[in-house]
């Protein structure tokens, strides 16, 4: 399992790209930084997006991949989405107002898009992966889970301010070689996280204690890039252990546990 790093923070601002990790070069999870990463050739080889929720800043490449790969290739991008995010991308966003319909382009019968909504705590075979999905705590409908190729997993956590449901199932699934969790704002900001449903360093170490760890690393991101240096130096002093910020570029590799070191930041 091979896990490269587009974009990691909660915001674009300067070498800044939002939440967009790809997965054995053919599944994104979230979607802010394809278009801004990726060459067309390797675009052309993403068939699969796994949606956490649908804010913008991690649904923004869906329209912009569609758009860039129609006509090179037959087969549709699937996108896999909770049952209330698939209604937001077909009323807000595939609406013919704001973007183009591509999940009716170029007819109804062979969309270019086809979104598969999932139960938000049901699990669901994205490719040759299996997802274990469950509700976290954002404004909108938010997912955290799970997701393994059958010999190793990673957990994600999506957009969350504190909550017990991710870790309940972190802690009960197999093979969980990495976690990664979002820390948005610095913990003076703390009433600002808790209203938008986002984690801070003071409630990320309360977090971890719902953990258990047995050695796992534990990567950050969606940090915010007006407070990034602030968050760093926050997390620092914690001395939180086994815990890493992600930066864009970087790529983790696991071959049947072992992990591989990571390489490629840029």
């Amino acid at each position: 399992m091979r896990l490269r790093v587009l974009g990691c923070s909660g915001g674009e601002l300067g070498r800044h790209r939002t939440t967009c990790f790809l997965l054995d070069g053919t599944v994104a999870i979230d979607a802010g930084a394809l278009t801004s990463s990726l060459t067309l050739d390797e675009l052309a080889r993403v068939e699969r997006v796994v949606l956490t929720h649908s804010h913008l800043d991690h649904v923004k490449d869906v329209p912009l991949l569609a758009d860039l790969l129609l006509g090179r290739r037959a087969r549709p991008l699937v996108v896999h989405a909770s049952t209330a995010c698939a209604k937001t991308l077909a009323d807000s966003l595939f609406n013919d107002r704001l973007w183009p319909d591509f999940t009716r382009i170029p007819d109804r019968r062979r969309p270019f898009v086809k979104v598969v909504p999932f139960h938000p705590r049901r699990r669901f075979r994205a490719g040759g992966y299996t997802v274990d999905p469950v509700p976290v705590h954002h404004p909108v409908d938010s997912v955290g889970f799970v997701i393994s190729d059958g010999r190793d997993a990673i957990a994600v956590s999506g957009d969350t301010g504190p909550t017990d449901a991710f870790w309940k199932l972190v802690n009960a699934a197999d093979r969980v070689r990495a976690i990664l969790v979002e820390t948005s704002f610095p913990s003076r900001l703390q009433a600002l996280a808790d209203a938008s449903g986002h984690l801070t360093p003071a409630t990320l170490a309360g977090e971890l204690e719902k953990l258990d760890r047995d050695g796992r690393p534990v990567f950050l991101y969606h940090l915010k890039p007006a407070f990034a240096a602030e968050l760093r130096r926050e997390l620092s002093a914690l001395g939180l252990p086994g815990v890493r910020v992600l930066a864009r570029g970087q790529q983790l590799e696991w071959t049947s546990g072992r992990r591989v070191p990571s390489r490629g930041v840029s």
